[in-house]
């Protein structure tokens, strides 16, 4: 139990900080961050926690070892190395799978099956009884990442990516991953000290997360699998005392208010809310965004609009123009976060943001923005916070 050893979770591009802070609060030791991983040592407790309570990780991996390789066939003799009797015990079905960043490795499937290969020839190479290849739900599943020629060969102990949480059955059209929903509202510091507005709430993606978040409910607790539970040392009792513990679980006091103009992705998200279980916390209704007429008196905005890869080009001009001019009206007081890669949406806000942020959504770099939506000037607005600033300071 007090056993430790590497990990390694993957996350998505300009989320590491976040997870790196949340593996820091789970009791994660050497936390170190890098590009879209964050590696970390810590027991077989850990590995459960980090599969379970995670926000911001895709999958949670246990190298076996690292190696640099210039073409396929030097992974395939580098894996070849390796004792594969320690790791494969007999009876267990295995899979590849193969995550390639390198101009010299053009093809992710081939690396995979050249893996797969080596293992299975080093087994019939000492007669001895081959492992089974299992594409669709293998025992032990291996993860091969390359970058450049630097390969880590590790087990994946998550199986199915984590972003799929389990609520979310109905879907509005280019939802958000569930990993970048909850890194996006991380990332304002908002954790259920007032009401969480999505005012293009599409599926519902960021509410739920928010609410979640709020609430401390671990992502986990909509999962019915991990691949972890088909290791050898698996430990049933341990994992039920985790995923059943509930005791860091808090009181939201709040609510989180969605609207979209679409009544497909009011539907949508209804029912993944009540698949949550957050019907209590969550109001949603169909709503242009010409209609807000008022806002809940003490919130957050936290949205993702459309970019522009399904509306003619004027409509979306409109929609963000008319978000701009609602934020200005209806929003004072408020912190609005806005992700989009449409960059002439932006400057349709007609706002000035306060800070930007570079993240991935898909395959689309995009901003995230922050707007303080305060009344009248902005320069009055800038002395105000200043003297704020120079206040706190001479108090501590």
């Amino acid at each position: 139990m007090n056993n430790t050893f590497e990990m390694v979770a993957k996350t998505l591009y300009g989320l590491e900080e976040i997870l790196a802070q949340e593996l820091i609060e789970l009791g994660a030791n050497d936390v170190q961050i890098g590009r879209r991983v964050v590696s970390f040592t810590g027991n077989k407790e850990l590995l459960y926690k980090a599969n379970f309570h995670l926000r911001t990780a895709l999958r949670i991996l246990k190298p076996i070892t690292t190696f640099k390789a210039e073409n396929p066939d030097q992974v395939y003799e580098k894996v070849k190395e390796i004792n594969w009797e320690e790791y494969l015990p007999e009876k267990k079905t295995f899979a590849i799978d193969a995550v390639v960043h390198s101009s010299a490795f053009t093809h992710s499937k081939f690396v995979a099956y050249k893996v797969k290969d080596a293992i299975v020839d080093w087994f019939t190479e000492r007669d001895k009884k081959r492992p089974i290849v299992s594409v669709s739900n293998p025992d032990i599943q291996i993860h091969l990442h390359i970058s450049h020629n630097e390969c880590t060969l590790a087990f994946d102990s998550s199986g199915e990516s984590l972003h799929k949480r389990g609520y979310r059955t109905e879907e509005a059209s280019a939802p958000l991953s569930e990993v970048l929903a909850a890194g996006m509202i991380l990332k304002t510091g908002w954790k259920g000290e007032s009401n969480f507005v999505d005012p293009m709430c599409g599926s519902g993606t960021l509410l739920i997360e928010a609410v979640l978040i709020a609430l401390n409910i671990a992502p986990g607790v909509y999962r019915d699998k991990y691949a972890f539970e088909k290791w050898d040392d698996f430990d049933a009792d341990l994992f039920e005392k985790i995923s059943s513990d509930d005791s860091y679980e808090k009181e939201f006091n709040f609510k989180a208010y969605g609207s979209d103009i679409s009544q497909k992705a009011i539907q949508a998200a209804t029912k993944n809310v009540k698949n949550a279980g957050l019907t209590k916390y969550i109001e949603l209704k169909v709503q242009a965004l010409q209609d807000i007429k008022e806002a809940p008196q003490k919130g957050i905005i936290v949205t993702n609009p459309p970019y522009g890869e399904r509306l003619n080009p004027r409509d979306l001009i409109q929609i963000y123009s008319t978000f701009g001019e609602r934020l200005k009206h209806v929003f004072t007081g408020y912190d609005a976060w806005i992700i989009s890669s449409n960059l002439e949406g932006f400057d349709q806000i007609g706002l000035k943001p306060s800070s930007k942020i570079r993240l991935i959504n898909g395959s689309l770099t995009c901003e995230f923005r922050q707007y303080k939506i305060f009344s009248g000037k902005h320069k009055e607005f800038k002395k105000n916070e200043n003297r704020k600033y120079d206040l706190k300071k001479q108090k501590k």
